[in-house]
């Protein structure tokens, strides 16, 4: 069986699969045919961004987060435009999240965590000082590179992350209010640098208790305790982070803590080490102005050509941590998986549907690719899942399972869920029959 393939050219960039999707934006992974190197792709709709009147805030926030070259931000490389769309380009970050860390391993010790938050912090001065804020920090939003150490996502272009209403105006307390400082939930204005420093205090905790230090599933229970800062530290955690944390979540952003007064903290200062950097670099502005202004000279190339749904030895160990491709489920978990089996494709998209409609999600299917949609919301609204199936052999297939909106935990129980349903459909190899 061969499905059919879309494969992409956008100016130098062979592009591929996606691996992240917002309200504006759809994220995918692509290489530069020049030097081979790989960058994630970010794809704006210009459509959308000119009906919610958004082109100018864009244009200087992708302006500003090219002048950005700091070692724990992602890098913005260069933005290209065409006639539909924008196109911006990123480092690509290969060492997961942030988050799946606690999610695979739970709490932190408190060294671990301090070298995390030591990175954060020197990376939200070097931003604030530059007069760039996050508004919407979360362990989601901080990715490990392949060293493993913090670097920054949406830096700068938080905006385009956060919920657009029926209205079509942008509402500030956008999707995840467990780390959002009080005063961003009151709605009447705020310093975006006290603001980014509340979500580092929450972040903190959250690396060194496992857990949220602000919890509830009435959302106006939730911003109560927020309001009036109403949680309580584990006891395992030493006197001298409680009182950091203490100063860090306090609800009056004119006597929270500020930057410097952090870079002070004897807990902080522990083997503190900023980061050394060249910022002498030139950075070259115009491919900016030339997106913003939409002159059609400067619109970039976009080419497509149909072929098999064929994935090449490269793209599969890319994808895989190893070669033993019988593996369902990796040990460390991500918003995005895979399993390979040996069924035919059609008989695996069956098996998908029949697996999750009893789960109370809606199925829509094309081209080997399904859309799942639980109908009932959960903590970020609609869990929504996107499957595809590849051909690596005639008869050897591989299914990507990935989230694509909600939260990742509820996609890590259904995930969990589905792994049940689909034993007979995964190939298993010798060594896991053995294991067994």
């Amino acid at each position: 069986m061969n499905p059919p393939k879309i494969k992409k050219r956008v100016g130098k960039y062979e592009v591929g699969r996606t691996i992240g999707e917002g309200t504006f934006a759809k994220v995918k992974f692509a290489r530069n045919s020049e030097t081979g190197e790989p960058v994630a792709l970010k794809i704006l709709d210009k459509d959308k961004v000119l009906k919610h009147k958004m082109a100018e805030q864009i244009r200087r926030e992708v302006a500003t987060m090219k002048l950005i070259k700091h070692p724990h931000v992602v890098r913005l490389y260069e933005v290209m435009g065409s006639k539909t769309k924008i196109y911006i380009v990123l480092e690509f970050v290969t060492g997961g999240e942030l988050f799946d860390k606690i999610v695979n391993h739970g709490r932190m010790r408190e060294d671990e965590a301090r070298k995390y938050f030591q990175q954060l912090i020197n990376t939200v001065d070097y931003c604030h000082s530059r007069g760039v804020y996050h508004r919407d920090l979360k362990p989601e939003n901080l990715l490990l590179d392949a060293s493993g150490n913090l670097k920054v996502s949406d830096f700068g272009l938080s905006a385009l992350s956060q919920q657009v209403r029926d209205d079509g105006l942008l509402h500030t307390a956008c999707g995840t209010p467990n780390y959002v400082a009080p005063e961003v939930l009151n709605d009447q204005g705020y310093d975006g640098a006290t603001a980014d420093l509340w979500s580092c205090g929450v972040i903190l905790f959250v690396l060194l208790a496992g857990y949220l230090p602000f919890d509830d599933s009435n959302v106006i229970s939730l911003y109560k305790k927020i309001s009036c800062a109403d949680y309580t530290c584990p006891p395992w955690l030493s006197f001298g982070v409680r009182k950091l944390i203490t100063r860090i979540l306090d609800p009056n952003p004119m006597t929270r803590i500020t930057v410097s007064e952090i870079l002070e903290d004897e807990w902080f200062r522990k083997n503190y080490k900023p980061p050394v950097f060249d910022e002498k670099e030139e950075t070259n502005l115009d491919d900016v102005e030339a997106v913003f202004k939409d002159s059609e000279e400067y619109h970039v190339t976009e080419k497509t050509e149909e072929q098999p749904v064929a994935m090449n030895a490269f793209e599969l160990i890319s994808m895989s941590k190893g070669l033993n491709l019988g593996n369902l489920f990796d040990e460390e978990f991500k918003r995005e998986t895979r399993f390979t089996s040996k069924c035919p494709a059609n008989e695996i998209i069956s098996k998908i549907e029949e697996a999750v409609k009893p789960l109370g999600f809606d199925v829509r299917k094309k081209n080997y690719k399904m859309r799942l949609e639980n109908v009932k919301a959960g903590r970020k609204g609609n869990l929504n899942v996107a499957t595809q199936v590849f051909q690596v052999a005639p008869s050897l297939h591989m299914v990507e399972v990935r989230k694509a909106k909600g939260d990742t935990l509820e996609f890590h129980k259904f995930y969990k869920n589905l792994s049940t349903s689909l034993e007979d459909v995964v190939w298993k190899t010798e060594d896991d029959m053995q294991a067994k």
